[in-house]
Order: C-alpha cells, then structure tokens, then sequence
C-alpha cells in the first residue's frame, strides 16, 4: 500500500539535499502535490491484471487478436527517471477473447510499477498467456527512456526495443504475421 505520508517526509529531504529551501513559496505544497501523484503514477502495486483479464467472452474463430500503438508510461527502476512510448500486443485465442481494452489495462498495471523495459515486457507476455490460456502471445515495446536522453550518455531521441513471445508465436509465421499486421 501506498504510504503518502513517507512520500511527502522524503520529499522534504530530496529537497533539502539538492540545497532548496522546503518553506520557499513555490515549494511548500510539493511534497503533498508528488505524493498524490506518485499514488496515481504507482497504482500498478495495488492492482492485478487478472482481475482486468477474468471477464472473458466465447469465439469460435482462433486468428491473431492485436492491439497496436498502446501509448504507456513508466518508471526505471534504476535512476527513478520516466520511459515512454508504444506497446503491440497480440493473443491467439484459445475459444476466449477479452474486451479490446483489458490489453491495455494489463499494460497499465505493470508500467505503473518502478520497472526495467525488459520485465515489463516479459510481464504482460506471461500475464495474457496464463490468464487467458492464449494458444500464443506477442509483446513488442517501443520506449525512450529519460534516464539516456536526460543524464549520461545525453541521447534523445534513442528508442528501444523489447519482445516476448509466447506459444505460437515462437514460430516464424505467426512472427511474420504479427510483424505483416503492424503495418496495416
């Protein structure tokens, strides 16, 4: 659970360690404004995908189900610094399909965590998979992260890249195919 009141003394001291003055004008309300935020932008702790996945629908048709150009945004772990950018996400049914936006809500439960691009990937990829007990799963993530483009190597503009396959889609052609229907 979300401790707010952690988050605000903490605050108070990252303040006071980068030399500000936590009474100035502009300052004041801070710790208590990143709080509230830090309960939005973190709330994947205190929710399961699951539960987004649970409420599923019967088909009779198996052919590829994609969601493609999910913006998310997420945290590194690391530095604490904010990545960005696009997720593809597809399943082949298993004689059950999930609303078109439960994709996207499973991403938002894992990007709303402190994270690595790879994990997450690799999270939303097992989640679908187990849940929906999917003949196959695929997850690519686009991202920037700040913490290259911001500090250190100074390189905006630097996208990576991450994948997971799962079943099926360890084999070629429903690789080819995922790759064919990104470009519709």
């Amino acid at each position: 659970m979300i401790d707010e009141n952690k988050i605000k003394e903490g605050v108070k001291l990252l303040l006071e360690g980068i030399g500000e003055d936590i009474t100035r004008e502009g300052l004041v309300d801070t710790p208590d404004r990143i709080a509230r935020m830090y309960s939005e932008i973190y709330a994947g702790y205190e929710d399961d995908a699951a539960n987004h996945l649970s409420r599923r629908f019967h088909v009779d048709n198996d052919d590829i189900v994609l969601e493609k150009n999910i913006v998310f945004y997420s945290t590194c772990e690391h530095h604490m610094m904010p990545f960005y950018g696009k997720a593809h996400i597809a399943y082949i049914p298993n004689k059950e399909v999930v609303g078109i936006s439960k994709l996207a809500r499973t991403l938002e439960v894992y990007a709303r965590r402190l994270q690595i691009q790879e994990k997450l990937t690799d999270q939303v990829a097992d989640s679908i998979f187990k849940e929906l007990n999917a003949k196959g799963v695929m997850v690519v993530i686009e991202a920037e992260h700040m913490c290259m483009t911001m500090r250190g190597i100074k390189k905006p503009g630097t996208t990576t890249v991450t994948m997971a396959t799962r079943g099926l889609f360890e084999e070629e052609e429903y690789k080819n195919r995922f790759f064919n229907l990104l470009k519709l």
